[in-house]
């Protein structure tokens, strides 16, 4: 562990993979995105397998495409690549094609229904998400827009598709929040994002701008000065980011945090709650208390989405509710994320809480401590 609370890199991967890779091209996000690992000969080399061990796994990525940066990758520590909580995030699994629940869709939050105009959805009356760029630096096997990886819902380059977008926000001045999401937004040209910033800007109803991105956690190199000024000449606005283990909250990306945070951008976090990965007290409370330390702020705790392909990451809701309950009152209110599912069939999202409420009437409130101690209050 480094000096500053963040957890060293080990170079286990890096060294196997990239032996003679300068620090210079290694911090360099074009390097990175350059020389991701992509596609079934990449995949059968760092499995280390072929013939029919591989088909399972290749046929998984005929139907949802992998990536990942060799940054991200040297995070790994465990041999075994699928039992490493930051390997299990990236690293294609036979079950995403042969566990099915029959509550998962490919769009179970009814995202189609909700988008009047390409590449924009309107589910909640005051504020709008645009898909704003198609794809992403790594792919999450988790994601909950899994549908899209081969098939972007995201706005088109032509501009006449970006003029409905734009104008659909200024008729419908009810809106006053955008978040720009995808895919990842901040892999856009820098040129290009700042005009959709500034066109949004410029939208007298639109009041405060979004943008959701995981590049602090699987690229933060390329969280650049020059891209934090720029940003910073669209305040208020906000990003979320997409820690989910301990082992994510690097020196470099605390680094990007930093640079964000000191251009005036605060950063929250969007975790999702994974089997297997972060479905522990102890996980999660460090997770939250690292984030903390960096001043990014634990927002939501996501159960996971009933996605297509995500059926072997999802827990048992009480398992949520069981990690918040242990942790209030043995941390800071702060370090605590709301726990939430975001309902199927877009009927938005929904918190839950542990009940720490057992029985309320006009004259009496019953609680339970989190010692698990009883309070009653009398009302007069």
């Amino acid at each position: 562990m480094n000096d500053d609370g963040s957890i060293a890199l080990k170079t286990g991967y890096r060294q196997k993979l990239w032996p003679d890779v300068s620090a210079r091209d290694w911090a360099d996000y074009r390097w990175q995105l350059a020389n991701r690992l992509h596609g079934a000969a990449d995949l059968s080399r760092l499995l280390g397998l072929g013939g029919s061990e591989f088909q399972p796994f290749e046929r998984c990525i005929s139907k949802y495409r992998w990536a990942v940066t060799p940054y991200y990758l040297s995070l790994i520590e465990e041999e075994n690549l699928l039992s490493d909580p930051i390997g299990r995030q990236f690293i294609p699994d036979p079950r995403e094609i042969t566990v099915k629940s029959q509550l998962s869709s490919a769009d179970p939050l009814h995202e189609h229904n909700y988008s009047p105009v390409k590449g924009l959805i309107h589910r909640y009356r005051d504020r709008a998400l645009i898909l704003a760029w198609p794809s992403c630096s790594c792919y999450c096997r988790h994601c909950n827009r899994k549908r899209t990886w081969k098939q972007p819902e995201s706005v088109p380059a032509k501009k006449e598709a970006w003029r409905a977008i734009f104008h659909y926000i200024k008729e419908h001045t009810e809106i006053r929040e955008i978040l720009l999401s995808g895919g990842d937004p901040l892999l856009m040209p820098l040129d290009r994002l700042e005009s959709i910033l500034k066109k949004l800007k410029d939208i007298k109803n639109v009041k405060v701008l979004r943008i959701g991105t995981r590049l602090p956690v699987v690229l933060p190199m390329a969280i650049t000065h020059k891209l934090c000024r720029m940003l910073s000449r669209y305040r208020p606005l906000w990003l979320n980011t997409h820690f989910n283990h301990p082992r994510e909250i690097t020196h470099q990306a605390r680094q990007a945090c930093e640079r964000l945070q000191e251009a005036g951008i605060p950063v929250s976090n969007q975790s999702v709650l994974l089997k297997g990965i972060n479905d522990d007290i102890s996980i999660m409370k460090d997770l939250c208390c690292r984030l903390q330390e960096i001043m990014v702020r634990p927002y939501y705790l996501f159960h996971c989405d009933f996605v297509q392909g995500t059926d072997h990451f999802r827990t048992k809701i009480q398992k949520g509710i069981d990690i918040i309950d242990k942790m209030w009152g043995h941390t800071g209110g702060m370090c605590i994320p709301n726990y939430v599912v975001d309902l199927p069939a877009g009927l938005g999202k929904a918190r839950v809480m542990p009940p720490h409420m057992a029985k309320l009437s006009e004259s009496m409130a019953l609680f339970k401590t989190f010692e698990g101690k009883t309070v009653k209050l009398l009302f007069r």
